[in-house]
């Protein structure tokens, strides 16, 4: 624990150092608010039953970014993560401590999840207190557990993403693409009922859907959203200890090959 806090604490000062950097980040995220708040004035709202209990496409699109932005964070932070120490040179040193690769890996995603939870918070209240947007039946313990399972168990594609970075080194254009697919397919913004039936069906059981569902159904209906958190801990159990394995023996490969310090 003490080597996870430490690695927890570099990241944040590091983080702390750009601070021009997040700002811009929060300012483009409220941006984007904007954006899908003026295309809903625009073209008007679809029927409430397509928006899982939002009252507005805007309500619907602005959950949608800041659990998007979560998802970002927990399926790419390590990747980012990985990629970054491997451009800086200082991943062979961070990886020769005596730290357990589970440790190293749930340090690493500390400060990216910490820290898309918070602009995430920032994003809806910005749209509470500038833009209208309001949760009169939410359910705010609901929508914690959906914030921190939804971390835990799509940490697994991030971790699994890092495993790829190590061994494939660019590896991080990949996970990009593939955050951003899932975010689009999953919910984010807009209904997965109106994707082609056969994308549909595999939007169904995706990971993300649940997380969007839940936090959906949390702030807009202050219920409903038991079963998608026991679905995502059923995801975290299963798919947490395989996306770890798979960064273990992506750690152990690049050692034996000498290539960690590579990028």
């Amino acid at each position: 624990m003490n080597a996870v806090r430490a690695i927890f604490l570099r990241d944040f000062l590091v983080a702390r150092s750009y601070r021009v950097a997040l700002a811009l980040d929060i300012v483009l995220g409220f941006l984007n608010l904007v954006l899908y708040y003026f295309i809903s004035r625009t073209f008007g709202d679809a029927a409430p039953a397509d928006l899982a209990g939002a009252p507005s496409y805007f309500a619907f699109a602005a959950v949608g970014i800041a659990m998007a932005t979560v998802l970002n964070a927990a399926a790419g932070g390590v990747a980012v993560r990985i990629r970054q120490e491997q451009l800086t040179g200082t991943l062979e040193a961070t990886v020769s401590q005596p730290v357990p690769v589970t440790g190293l890996a749930s340090a690493m995603c500390g400060i990216p999840f910490v820290a898309a939870v918070v602009r995430a918070s920032l994003y809806l209240l910005m749209g509470v207190l500038l833009l209208g947007l309001d949760f009169p039946e939410a359910d705010w313990l609901g929508t914690a557990l959906v914030l921190a399972i939804s971390g835990i168990a799509l940490s697994c594609l991030g971790i699994a993403s890092a495993a790829m970075v190590i061994v494939v080194k660019r590896g991080d254009v990949v996970v990009a693409l593939g955050v951003f697919a899932l975010g689009i397919v999953s919910g984010a913004f807009f209904p997965v009922s109106v994707l082609p039936d056969w994308l549909e069906a595999i939007a169904k059981v995706m990971p993300p859907r649940f997380s969007f569902d839940g936090l959906r159904s949390a702030l807009f209906e202050g219920s409903g959203w038991g079963t998608d958190v026991l679905v995502l801990a059923g995801f975290a159990v299963t798919l947490v200890p395989a996306s770890l394995w798979a960064f273990a023996a992506a750690m152990r490969a690049a050692r034996r090959a000498g290539t960690i310090a590579e990028y």
